[in-house]
């Protein structure tokens, strides 16, 4: 399992100088065995690995886009993907069932006019749309597990095992909301089952336990309860992600830390843009 992270900031994309180190574009996470490429999240992150993929004339897989849910920075770069523009290419997009129309109707709201010159049903590509089914299921080698997660509007999570190894993707959580006693209470916390002892674990660490206190129920955890979340899970590695678009590398660095130590029985990290993890 090849994991690669194209997008690692969270809310608005923040493309500058300072923000290099670790990224400026919005959520997108590549999981690759050479045969299948699962995409998850489409935020601007992906215009970068459509560019790859095209730079590599033919080598496409069999592409999957697992979209989380339809928050504008999940999505907004999924229109600039190349692939999407190549004759009969086949790409599966799947994304969380909604009470607010059919999947494809909500990836047509912002992939049409005026919101975007093309329209879904003109692409060139061999497009299929599914909701993700309920529980555990097979994309080439991948054993995908979904289930929705404390985040405003249907929302979901994923865990992709591959062998013995298994990497769980939250990237927008507040495990804080719901629970009884937070981090102490696993069975009443959100996205437990799904992350349980898990290789890698890559959640949402938007805020500051400060600045949380100030946007509880926004939907996004502190560092404090992603490392937290973490522990209760047994992780054994935590990547933190969704990066708050108004802090630049040193700020992130100077969060990481005050908040991370040696002691701690799970591997913590900065996710980069950029990075590729090999499990």
């Amino acid at each position: 399992m090849n994991i690669t992270y194209w997008g690692t900031r969270g809310s608005l994309p923040t493309i500058k100088p300072e923000t290099l180190q670790y990224g400026g574009n919005t959520s997108c996470v590549s999981v690759s065995d050479g045969k299948t490429l699962l995409i998850l999240d489409a935020g601007t992150g992906i215009r970068n690995l459509g560019d790859s993929m095209v730079r590599d004339m033919g080598t496409y897989f069999d592409i999957h886009i697992l979209l989380t849910h339809f928050h504008l920075d999940h999505i907004q770069g999924l229109g600039f993907f190349k692939p999407l523009f190549i004759d009969g290419l086949k790409i599966h997009i799947w994304g969380p069932p909604s009470t607010f129309g059919t999947l494809r109707s909500n990836i047509s709201k912002y992939m049409s006019p005026p919101l975007f010159p093309v329209h879904l049903r003109d692409l060139p590509s061999e497009l299929t749309i599914s909701d993700v089914p309920k529980g555990t299921f097979t994309i080439g080698n991948f054993s995908i597990s979904s289930d929705f997660i404390c985040h405003p509007g249907p929302t979901l999570g994923y865990r992709i095992t591959e062998g013995d190894k298994s990497m769980t993707y939250i990237p927008d959580h507040e495990p804080n909301i719901g629970s009884v006693d937070f981090p102490n209470n696993p069975e009443w916390t959100s996205g437990f089952d799904l992350a349980y002892k898990t290789d890698l674990l890559i959640h949402d660490a938007q805020f500051s336990p400060e600045e949380y206190a100030q946007k509880i129920g926004w939907g996004h955890s502190s560092i404090q309860h992603s490392i937290d979340f973490a522990r209760m899970v047994e992780a054994a590695r935590l990547d933190l992600f969704h990066h708050d678009p108004g802090r630049n590398d040193k700020e992130l660095e100077a969060m990481y830390i005050q908040y991370v130590d040696d002691t701690m029985p799970v591997d913590v990290f900065l996710a980069k843009e950029g990075q590729k993890i090999a499990m």
